[in-house]
């Protein structure tokens, strides 16, 4: 039985970033190559970003930044931004 990732130990790394910065990109082609909707993409994608949160403050990273919704996104369909 595999161990939540909370619970795993943290790894002795030497030089981390104080900042890390994420573009969150493709979450609805990675559900389309599954035969999924994009929605089931974009909820994958929330649960990576808790896990990457998660995570970061384990690692006592000072700042992270996830970049999840850009000015393009707006042209999508209004039922798809309103799920996000």
């Amino acid at each position: 039985m595999k161990k939540p990732e909370s619970e795993k130990p943290i790894p002795k790394i030497i030089n981390l970033p104080k900042h890390l910065g994420i573009i969150m990109d493709g979450n609805g082609r990675w559900a389309r190559l599954r035969g999924k909707r994009r929605a089931f993409g974009h909820e994958a994608g929330v649960l990576k970003a808790k896990e990457i949160v998660e995570n970061s403050v384990r690692l006592e990273i000072e700042a992270l930044t996830l970049y999840a919704f850009s000015s393009e996104n707006w042209k999508r369909p209004t039922k798809e931004i309103n799920g996000l």
